[in-house]
């Protein structure tokens, strides 16, 4: 009995996994940049020991002027996994319960699909109980304030899905 209760619960956290993949896979390839950027600034601290994992959106948003040209707003949620650092095949990395949650917010400008250097994209990434509702306001701020160079309109002032 309590083998298949172990079983169920390893397939379920599995499972998770699996699900949290499939939500990062479905993402557009513009946001998905955004979150790779971020996972790789992450994983360039020396303090981080484990593989994160994209788990949800929070709130997506998007200005596409023309010309091949997006301003994109992103906030998300990472979170740890079992794996080490450094893991090339996630497929099989649980997530870990017993971590915080990391809230990441980035904003930057794609031209032809691509991020560009200029405005420097702004990555704000940190533990969720740590983070406050004037840092939340302050991230906001920052990325309505970035020199986009595309007139007055406000990136949060845009196409935006939860």
């Amino acid at each position: 009995m309590s083998a298949l209760l172990l079983l169920l619960l390893s397939a379920g956290v599995l499972l998770s996994s699996i699900e949290a993949q499939e939500a990062y896979s479905k993402l557009p390839d513009k946001y998905r940049k955004g979150v790779d950027l971020a996972l790789q600034q992450l994983n360039s601290h020396s303090g981080v020991q484990r593989h994160y994992l994209f788990f949800k959106s929070l709130l997506k948003s998007d200005i596409e002027p023309g010309f091949d040209v997006s301003y994109i707003y992103h906030n998300f949620y990472l979170k740890a996994t079992k794996c080490g650092k450094g893991t090339v095949d996630a497929t099989q990395c649980e997530f870990r319960d017993d971590r915080p949650l990391i809230d990441c917010a980035i904003c930057y400008k794609t031209f032809a699909g691509k991020i560009e250097k200029e405005p420097k994209p702004y990555v704000h990434c940190l533990h969720k109980p740590a983070l406050t509702e004037d840092m939340k306001t302050a991230r906001v701020d920052h990325c309505n304030t970035m020199s986009y160079q595309s007139g007055d309109a406000s990136i949060l002032a845009s196409k935006g899905s939860k």
